[in-house]
C-alpha cells in the first residue's frame, strides 16, 4: 500500500501524455468559441444604449469601430461566429448518426475549418 501512495505517476492518463487529435481540439474550440460568443452578447445592449444616446455618440462609436485593431478583433469575431455555427451543424449531424467514422469526422472537421477561414476572408475582402 505504501508503494502505491509513494508513486508520483498520475493515476490516469494525463493531458501531457495524449497527442492532440483534430476531434478533441475542435471540441474544446467549440466550447471556447461558445464562451466568447456569450461574452460578446453582453455588448449588444451596450451598442443599443450608445446609439440611443444620439448621433454624436453614434459617430464616436463608429470611429472606434473603424480603428485598425478593432477591425482585427471584429474579423476574429466573424471567424468565431462562423466556426461555432458550422461546428454546431457538424455536431447536429453526429447527433443523428451521420459522419461518425474517423474518416468522416476528420473530413468534416477540415471542412469546418476551411469554410470558416474562407468565410472570414470573404468578409475581410468585402468590408475593405
Amino acid at each position: 500500500m505504501d508503494k502505491i501512495l509513494s508513486n508520483k505517476r498520475p493515476l490516469s492518463p494525463h493531458l501531457q501524455i495524449y497527442k492532440p487529435q483534430l476531434t478533441s481540439v475542435m471540441s474544446i474550440s467549440h466550447r471556447f468559441t461558445g464562451v466568447i460568443l456569450s461574452i460578446l452578447l453582453l455588448l449588444i445592449p451596450f451598442f443599443f444604449f450608445v446609439i440611443a444616446l444620439g448621433s454624436e455618440y453614434f459617430n464616436i462609436l463608429v470611429s472606434v469601430l473603424d480603428h485598425f485593431l478593432v477591425k482585427l478583433i471584429l474579423y476574429g469575431v466573424i471567424f468565431v461566429i462562423t466556426y461555432h455555427l458550422l461546428n454546431g451543424i457538424r455536431h447536429l449531424f453526429w447527433d443523428i448518426g451521420k459522419g461518425l467514422s474517423i474518416r468522416d469526422s476528420y473530413l468534416s472537421g477540415y471542412l469546418v475549418i476551411t469554410l470558416s477561414l474562407l468565410t472570414t476572408l470573404s468578409f475581410i475582402v468585402y468590408l475593405n
